[in-house]
C-alpha cells in the first residue's frame, strides 16, 4: 500500500515561488490501477514524480507500506527505486546505440533478472530483439520501454503520458500489452493522462485541480483498451 499525507512541493523562491502540490493526500491498494487526470498545470506529473520519489517533497510523508520513503536519504531513495519502482514516460528513453535486447537488459540488470528476455516476449518483440531504435515504429519503441521497466519486476509502475505521442492504434496497442502484464505480473500501476477515456480501464480515478485532489472515484467495471473510445 501506497500512502501520501498532506503532500506539499513548490518552485521557486520569494516573488516567483509556486506551490504545485497543495497539501496532496490519498492511499493507493496493492494491485490497484489508478488514473490521475487534470488540466496542465494541475499539479498531476509533479505528484508522480513525488510518489515515485523521482523529486522530493517540501512537506508530508510518503509510505510504502511501513517503509517512510519522505524520509529516505539519496542512498537509501536509489536502492528504493531499483527495488520497487518502474517508470514509463511519454518519450521513449531509449539507448540509441543499443538494440532492444540490450536496451532491456538495462533494466533488467537493475533487478538482477537474467529471464528478462520472457518480457521481451511477452510484449511481441522477440523477432526484432537485435533490432536498434531507429529501425522501430513509435509503437515498438514505446514497448522496449515498456519491457524495459516491467524487466525490473517492479512493485509499482508509474506512467506519465505513455501514449500521449501514439496513434490511436498503436496507442490501444501498448496499453492492452501494459494492462496484460500487470494482470499476469500482478504490480500497481499509477498512471497520469490527459486522455479521460482511459480513465475507464483503471479500478481508481484520481481528478486534480490547482494542486489539490479535487474527486476520486471506483470504476466498478473496467473497460479494455479496445472498447474506450478514443
Amino acid at each position: 500500500m501506497i500512502k501520501i499525507e498532506n503532500v506539499h512541493k513548490s518552485y521557486g523562491t520569494g516573488d516567483s515561488r509556486n506551490e504545485v502540490l497543495k497539501g496532496v493526500s490519498l492511499t493507493v491498494k496493492d494491485g490497484d490501477f489508478v488514473v490521475i487526470l487534470g488540466a496542465s498545470g494541475s499539479g498531476k506529473s509533479t505528484l508522480l514524480n513525488v510518489i515515485s520519489g523521482l523529486e522530493p517533497a517540501d512537506e508530508g510523508t510518503i509510505c510504502y507500506d511501513d517503509r517512510k520513503v519522505s524520509s529516505m536519504n539519496d542512498t537509501e531513495l536509489t536502492k528504493f527505486r531499483k527495488e520497487y519502482i518502474g517508470y514509463i514516460f511519454q518519450q521513449y528513453f531509449l539507448l540509441p546505440n543499443l538494440d532492444v535486447d540490450k536496451n532491456v537488459k538495462m533494466g533488467a540488470d537493475l533487478a538482477g533478472n537474467k529471464e528478462y528476455r520472457k518480457t521481451i516476449k511477452a510484449v511481441g518483440l522477440e523477432e526484432k530483439r537485435m533490432k536498434y531504435p531507429h529501425e522501430l515504429s513509435g509503437g515498438e519503441q514505446q514497448r522496449v520501454s515498456v519491457a524495459r521497466a516491467l524487466a525490473k519486476k517492479p512493485k509499482v509502475l508509474y506512467l506519465d503520458e505513455p501514449t500521449g505521442a501514439l496513434d490511436e492504434q498503436t496507442g490501444r496497442q501498448v496499453l492492452d500489452y501494459i494492462c496484460t502484464l500487470k494482470r499476469e505480473l500482478g504490480f500497481t500501476m499509477v498512471m497520469v493522462t490527459h486522455n479521460q477515456n482511459i480513465a475507464q480501464m483503471a479500478d481508481t480515478v484520481i481528478r486534480m485541480n490547482s494542486g489539490r485532489i479535487v474527486e476520486t472515484y471506483h470504476n466498478t467495471k473496467q473497460k479494455t483498451a479496445y472498447e474506450i473510445a478514443w
